[in-house]
């Protein structure tokens, strides 16, 4: 009889998922992670979007003498539109924007996203879905974002997967990421505890959510910030794009699975 034995990275890497589930449930003194739900953002995450997003933020500012270079709307990445629009006016003015302000600037913005937007999916986004639901987990959106644009596509692009009455945007919530409520909006919406869920992110700032809403998050670099901005943000597991993590997610389960023995 041939055994097959696991090679040194596959046992390297179930080392490193089972060391992160350890850590979690220590710092949030749980008992066990039973996802029940996935939690995803948007913008980054399920579309390569997040480039022209920066794009039109920058040209859009720069319009309006605000201070910024294109690499910091990474930064703000997940942000709600008033929330980012606040920060450059704090940066440039050192006050907050009026409503008219906001309202101008975040119109300027949608326009020029809309006219860049190619409406391209993420490469990996569908396989880490179907892997998901092979698992018979629920898959809900929680993002920033208010571009229509990008959230009427998801029924056209990731069909069966979202509904709009357990998507969490950026019209829901009183306060955007980084504060955790929209991601225990989506818990809420989802029906489950924190232990019962997993956020997939690829911002710093929706890291921060996640693991602020007590969530067990993954991070995918899918942009151009360094790995450990989003290591420092507090991500639990880090990958290096969608592909990756829809490669190893039934490591993922099946290591979640031993804490439950």
């Amino acid at each position: 009889m041939l055994i097959l034995k696991p090679s040194p990275f596959l046992l390297y890497l179930k080392y490193m998922i089972q060391k992160a589930i350890s850590s979690y449930l220590q710092k949030e003194q749980q008992a066990i992670l039973n996802p029940k739900a996935i939690l995803f953002d948007m913008d980054g995450v399920l579309y390569d979007s997040m480039r022209f997003h920066a794009r039109a933020w920058y040209e859009t500012a720069i319009n309006h003498q605000l201070i910024c270079t294109p690499e910091l709307f990474y930064l703000y990445e997940g942000r709600t539109g008033d929330s980012t629009v606040n920060e450059l006016y704090q940066t440039t003015f050192q006050r907050n924007a009026t409503d008219e302000e906001k309202q101008l600037i975040y119109k300027e913005k949608a326009a020029l996203f809309n006219q860049y937007n190619d409406g391209e999916p993420m490469l990996g986004a569908k396989e880490v879905l179907t892997a998901v639901k092979s698992y018979d987990l629920q898959t809900l959106v929680v993002t920033g974002s208010g571009q229509y644009s990008l959230i009427n596509k998801l029924n056209e692009d990731y069909p069966g997967c979202f509904i709009r009455e357990k998507m969490v945007t950026g019209y829901d919530v009183k306060y955007g990421k980084p504060h955790p409520e929209p991601y225990l909006m989506g818990l809420e919406k989802a029906g489950v505890q924190a232990n019962e869920a997993i956020v997939i992110e690829n911002a710093p700032i929706g890291v921060q959510a996640g693991v602020a809403a007590g969530i067990f998050t993954i991070a995918v670099n899918t942009g151009p910030l360094e790995d450990q901005v989003l290591l420092e943000a507090g991500a639990n597991l880090l990958y290096p794009n969608m592909t990756a993590l829809a490669e190893d997610w039934e490591h993922i389960m099946e290591t979640i699975q031993q804490f439950h023995a």
